[in-house]
Formats: structure tokens, C-alpha cells, sequence
């Protein structure tokens, strides 16, 4: 049997090299937990980044894939077919929204997002001058649209010059969104929880006063739910929870639990008035295998209570997190909401925390430059947590 180090030579050497890889190579998985090629078990609290919701080996949702794969993969969307429709129908029950668009991941999402509101824009006064509001500290993802409108000079700085008409303002200060707004201020896009930038829940006063402006002078909001969305903060979509809606929404992640798939919903006013025939398009968005997945999810976690367990569960992890903090001089802060949730690092390197982590069998990640990220399937139990926390005091402790 071949091992991990050589499979690890392999990939070194055959695939491009854009991701500092940690050396384990996973095998398979089962409920919240991953084996290597080797065996070796792994409780799993990154969910491959928000994104194995459901966790791994869930019966009904392979069973529907491997269904679809023996009925029809793929027609291009010159066509309907029957899995985009239901998802769809699904999708928009669930936010509210009026139409959705198909992706094939949250980058293209955020793309087409943007198009859509530079769109609605252009239809009110054919101007190209439109200016987009973005959070510094925010992630939308690394394709061109998508990284012009990040907050992370770090991540722009080698692949300027971006898209044009960007500004920058601070999360959660309302002032310094207002100061930056004009006549040709068209959108402002945020995420709900900032998520790459170190587990920040929007305030609530702070997206409600958005909301207010975006209503006033009719600008559009874009809220990105890829990571904190799909029931990952104890609603459906984050935004819930603030009591507004956004005008377009980005979802992806745990939309599809595992299979590439993104999706834009739009309110009925800027599906009304934006994105037409040629406007967007995408060969594979919304084939029926990607969509046959994005169904099932919806069916899963109404039939498990996935929500219901999130609200449940959630002060359980808090209070054990906490107690990290109470413990350890160098966890500073606990943040987050729901099962999204960040302890902030100070005086040691979130890096070989979660490398040791890996070593004794537990898998975090790392949010920023200095924040312990916890994204574990939503199906996580208590003794799941209590488990995690013996590893990581284990790792942290040296044991």
C-alpha cells in the first residue's frame, strides 16, 4: 500500500504549489471524524473549512448523489433540469429571496454578485463610474473581482490593477460607511460573521444602520453568508438573526456539502431590474449532480433539526471555549456565533498550535495571523467538544 509521504512527493511534485499543505494525507471520514491513509483518527473541528456541515458518511446524502450520477450529470444550461429547479425553490424559501443563480463556487458567487449590482446601477443612469463600499479585514475570495473587493492589501498588492471603483471603510463603525458614500456609491458588500479576517459577528446596530442607508439612497447590500451561513450561526443565514435582508446574498461552503457549488440570491428588485440574457453564464452552474446535492441539504437539515441543534449546542461550546480563555494566559478573547467561533492568540504562533493539534489527532485551523478558528460539523455533541478540548489542552500542554 502506498503511503502518505509518497503521495505527498507525488502531489509536491505534480500540483502547483498555491497552498502550504500540512503533511497528512485524509483517506475517508465518518460522522465528525477523519482517518489518514495510515488509519489514524482525527476529530475534525475545520469541516474542510465550513464547508461538511452534515458530516462525513451520511447515508441519505450519499445515497441521492450516487442516484443523480446514474440519472444525469450534466446538460448545460440551455436546458432545465429538475434538481436546479427543486434547489432552487429551496433555497429561496429558506432566505427570502426572490431568484437565485447557480455557481460553482462562493468566488463566483461574489462575482456575479458584483455584476449584478453594477448592473442594477448602470439600467438607472447607463453611468460606468459606479463605486462599491467593501470592510477592511473582509475575504470574498482570490478571482479578480472577488479580490477587489477584500480587504487585505496582502492578498491584492502582486495582481494590481484590480477593478476600479472600490473604497474601503471599517466593519461594525457606521460613521466611517457613511463617510465614504456618494451619488455613485451603487452597493456595499460585507459578510455577516467576517470570517478569514478573525471571527467578527456584524453588530447589530451596525447592520441595521446599513440597511437604513441602503434603503434611503437606494444602494444595494450584498451580504456574503459563504462561511457563517448554512446554518452555521443557529439560523438558516446569519443575517436572520439581525432582523433584515439583503438585496443579494452569496451562499456556497455548506450549500453543497462537499460538492463545488455556489449560489446568488436577489431580492424581486434587483432580479427585476439587473442581470439578463448574456449578461452571466457558467457551463456547469447548476448541473443537476451539483444541485441534486444542494437539495438533499435543505431535506437533511430539516429531518435532523440541524438549526435546532446549533441553538442548542452552541452555549455548551461557548462556555468550554471560555474556559480555554480562563485557562490559558494567551487565548485572550472568545469570538464568534453559533459554531463559528475564534479564540484570539497572543504570545504564541496559531500555526504550531494547529500543527500540534493535527499531530494528536485534533484538526483546527487558523483564521488571520492570530486567531484559533472552530468551524466543526454541525452535528457535533457535546462529548465531541469535550473531546476536542482534552486535545487541545493535550497539544497546547505538551502531553
Amino acid at each position: 500500500m502506498t503511503c502518505s509521504k509518497e503521495y505527498i512527493e507525488r502531489a509536491e511534485n505534480a500540483v502547483l504549489h498555491t497552498y502550504n499543505r500540512f503533511p497528512v494525507v485524509f483517506d475517508h471520514g465518518e460522522g465528525v471524524y477523519l482517518y489518514d491513509l495510515e488509519g489514524k483518527k482525527y476529530l475534525d473541528f475545520g469541516a474542510g473549512i465550513a464547508v461538511f456541515s452534515l458530516g462525513y458518511g451520511n447515508q441519505e446524502y450519499n445515497e441521492a448523489l450516487k442516484n443523480q450520477i446514474d440519472k444525469l450529470l450534466h446538460t448545460s444550461n440551455l436546458y432545465y433540469n429538475v434538481p436546479m429547479t427543486e434547489a432552487a425553490e429551496k433555497l429561496l424559501k429558506a432566505s427570502g429571496l426572490s431568484k437565485v443563480f447557480f455557481t460553482n463556487s462562493g468566488t463566483e458567487a461574489i462575482e456575479g454578485a458584483i455584476k449584478a449590482a453594477r448592473k442594477y446601477a448602470w439600467l438607472k443612469d447607463n453611468s460606468t463610474d459606479h463605486e462599491i463600499i467593501a470592510m477592511k479585514h473582509s475575504f470574498h475570495g482570490r478571482s479578480m473581482g472577488a479580490l477587489s473587493v477584500t480587504g487585505n492589501s496582502h492578498y491584492q498588492e502582486p495582481f494590481k490593477p484590480l477593478i476600479g471603483g472600490i473604497k474601503f471603510t471599517d466593519f461594525n463603525d457606521l460613521d466611517s460607511v457613511k463617510a465614504q458614500i456618494t451619488e455613485k456609491t451603487c452597493a456595499i458588500i460585507l459578510e455577516t460573521v467576517q470570517g478569514e479576517g478573525g471571527i467578527y459577528p456584524a453588530e447589530k446596530t451596525f447592520l441595521e444602520g446599513i440597511r437604513k442607508l441602503c434603503d434611503e439612497k437606494d444602494i444595494l447590500l450584498i451580504l456574503d453568508e459563504i462561511q457563517c451561513g448554512m446554518g452555521r450561526t443557529g439560523t438558516m443565514f446569519a443575517y436572520e438573526d439581525y432582523g433584515i435582508k439583503p438585496d443579494i446574498m452569496t451562499s456556497a461552503k455548506a450549500l453543497g456539502c462537499g460538492v463545488p457549488v455556489g449560489a446568488f440570491a436577489l431580492n424581486e428588485k434587483v432580479a427585476n431590474s439587473s442581470l439578463k440574457p448574456g449578461d452571466h453564464g457558467t457551463t456547469y452552474g447548476g448541473n443537476p449532480f451539483a444541485c441534486a446535492a444542494v437539495s438533499k441539504v435543505f431535506d437533511l437539515f430539516e429531518e435532523q433539526h440541524i438549526l435546532e441543534h446549533v441553538q442548542e449546542i452552541t452555549s455548551y461550546f461557548e462556555e468550554k471555549l471560555d474556559g480555554l480563555v480562563e485557562k490559558y494566559d494567551f487565548f485572550t478573547q472568545r469570538r464568534g456565533k453559533g459554531l463559528m467561533q475564534g479564540l484570539v492568540v497572543e504570545g504564541r504562533s496559531v500555526g504550531e498550535i494547529v500543527a500540534k493539534a493535527l499531530e494528536n489527532g485534533l484538526v483546527v485551523i487558523s483564521a488571520g495571523s492570530d486567531v484559533l478558528r472552530f468551524v466543526p460539523p454541525l452535528i457535533i455533541t457535546k462529548e465531541q467538544i469535550d473531546e476536542m478540548v482534552e486535545k487541545l489542552e493535550k497539544t497546547i500542554d505538551g502531553q
